[in-house]
């Protein structure tokens, strides 16, 4: 591999690796909120 080729990869696993992060913090995020929602809705349901 030329050194050129071998810092483009680099760049792309990096940014491919930030994505990925994200993204995995975006649906954590996500789902706990609609475990609240649905906590929130039978506590509030229950007599």
């Amino acid at each position: 591999m030329q050194p050129e080729e071998k810092s483009k990869q680099s760049n792309w696993r990096t940014w491919l690796k930030r994505v990925g992060v994200a993204g995995f913090l975006f649906f954590l995020a996500k789902g706990l909120v609609w475990i609240g929602i649905a906590v929130v809705a039978y506590y509030s349901t229950k007599d």
